[in-house]
Parts: C-alpha cells; structure tokens; sequence
C-alpha cells in the first residue's frame, strides 16, 4: 500500500513509525511549517514529524495550507492509495480527500462518536468518563463524522492526566491503524458512528481551565487532571495566578471551597464537600515545583483563598 501521510506533533509520530516498520510505502509526509514557541524560541523549530521524516529520508511537504490546485497536482502525481491522517492541524477539504484511491483515514483520540472536535483527550478526563481510546475512522467533510473501522479502549484511571493519556493513546492509536490497514485495503466499508450520541470536544480556552472550587472533589481534580500539562488548571491567591497540578483527594477540616487548610506538610485546598491536597504548582512566570517549594518562598498560610 503507498500512503500520504499528514500529521505535526509528537501524538502523531508511533503512527507514522508504525508505517514505517510494517513495510508500508510512505510517499509524502505533509506536516505544519516549522514554528517557534513563544518569545524564547524564536528560531522556527521543526515538528516532531518533520524529525522522524528525515531521519527515515522521506520526502515532506510543509504548506501553510493544504490547498491549492499546485499542491493537489503534487499529490495525484504520487498515485497514492490512501491518506492517513493523525493530529495534523488543518481541516482537509473534499477536493483533497478524493486524490487518494481509498481517501483518507483518520487516527482520532477518542471513542467515536464521543468527543468529535480538537481536545478529546482533555475533555474525556474533565468529564470525569471511565474509559477513553481511540478510532480509526474515514475523513470526510464533516468534524470526525465519518465511519469507523477499528476502535481500541483504555481506562481513564484515578491519577491520569492528559498528557499521560496522550502518550499511551498515540501507541494505541498506531497498534489500531496497522490492525485497521487490511480492511481498509480490501475496501471494506467503515460502520457509520450514531450522530445522536455524538459529543464534542471544543479548544481548550482559557476559561475552561479556571478551577471552580464550590463543586465536589472530584469535579476539581478532573479539571487539574485534564489541563496538566498543559494549560494548566489556574486559579488566583491575592491576586496572582497559580496553576495546579497532581490533586489527591484527602480528608481535612471544612473550609470555604478554595480556602487553603493545610500547609504543614502538604498544600490542602478546601472544596465543596472535601479537600484536595495538591502536590505541585507553578506560579505566573516561574517554573512548575513542588507546593512546599513554592509555600515556603509565598509565604501562603491556612485562611489564604484561592478564588
């Protein structure tokens, strides 16, 4: 089978190598332009992708957008058989997913037809679900709407963030593909997801990642689960912005929800119903350290509200 494969981040890189391994013919990599991240990188840093495509000696393809009648002929030029499509970052447009002969499949990171849009991983552990995975699905014009071939599951267990779901979800996704790849080739059809039980993961904004405190426990530690590592789950003291991260749930004296309770041997934030010790923070501009570390410089005390 000749591919085309498009994806940027480090999510997308066990698929790729996947490919790689099993013997498929990768044709063309199309991965994002080489960025920088914020003021420190200013020198434009190449995808994850990109490394792994040069260190194979594959052929890549960095558009600013994947359109365009010059960019279609490179790609029919390829006579490839399918695209294969894993956190690439821009929408494919109809006139693209026709080039390939079997069209475009998709890596998507969640259970299909839960969590349709940009951040499934973040909003299956906000949403407190028990189990999460992966589909491997067609591309078609609609936001992850297509079918599905091949579905793989794992627990969202009580102490998984984000980003521990986003490196164990990127090799599933890769063990699906390769399982998926077979059918696929045999022009096995998809099955159709149930559109009444879609829900849908919208970007991450900063809002969303603003700890509320008046709601139970495990309410709070979903949100800091979900956010770390990043955005990272904020919330204020005095004023000044601290993000929070690896929450336990402990017994401690009631409180105002966001009230500090504790700061003898752990940070404990009261919520509605209970505490959560919290074992790491990073302040506005500072890098992230243990809650003690930052206690001690802060000077934060029980009675302190986070708001």
């Amino acid at each position: 089978m000749r591919v085309v494969f498009f994806g940027t981040p480090d999510f997308a890189v066990p698929s790729l190598q996947a490919l790689l391994v099993s013997g498929i013919d990768v044709a063309l990599v199309v991965t994002q332009p080489d960025h920088g991240e914020g003021h420190l990188h200013r020198t434009p840093r190449p995808p994850a992708v990109k490394l792994v495509a040069e260190a194979a000696g594959l052929p890549i393809a960095q558009p600013e957008r994947p359109r365009g009648e010059e960019f279609y002929r490179q790609l029919r030029a390829l006579n490839a058989d399918l695209g294969v499509v894993v956190a690439y970052g821009h929408l494919l447009r109809p006139e693209l997913l026709a080039i390939p002969r079997l069209g475009c499949v998709n890596v998507h990171a969640s259970l299909l037809p839960r969590w349709r849009g940009a951040a499934p991983i973040h909003w299956a552990v906000l949403s407190g679900d028990a189990e999460t995975g992966v589909a491997i699905m067609r591309v078609e014009e609609g936001l992850d709407t297509g079918g599905v071939w091949q579905a793989k599951r794992t627990p969202i267990g009580p102490a998984d963030t984000t980003g521990a779901l986003f490196d164990r979800l990127a090799h599933l996704g890769a063990d699906a593909l390769l399982e998926a790849l077979p059918r696929i080739s045999a022009g096995e059809a998809p099955v159709p997801q149930d559109d009444q039980a879609a829900t849908h993961a919208p970007k991450i904004i900063r809002e969303i990642a603003r700890v509320r405190w008046d709601v139970p426990v495990a309410a709070v530690s979903c949100r800091i689960r979900a956010m770390d590592p990043r955005p990272g789950a904020w919330s204020t003291l005095a004023g000044h912005e601290v993000k929070l991260f690896v929450p336990r749930a402990v017994s401690a004296p009631a409180g105002l929800p966001g009230t500090i309770v504790d700061t003898d041997h752990h940070l404990v934030i009261s919520c509605a119903g209970g505490a959560l010790e919290i074992a790491e923070v990073q302040p506005a501009g500072k890098r992230r350290m243990s809650a003690l570390d930052w206690i001690r410089g802060s000077g934060a005390a029980p009675g302190a509200r986070f708001e």
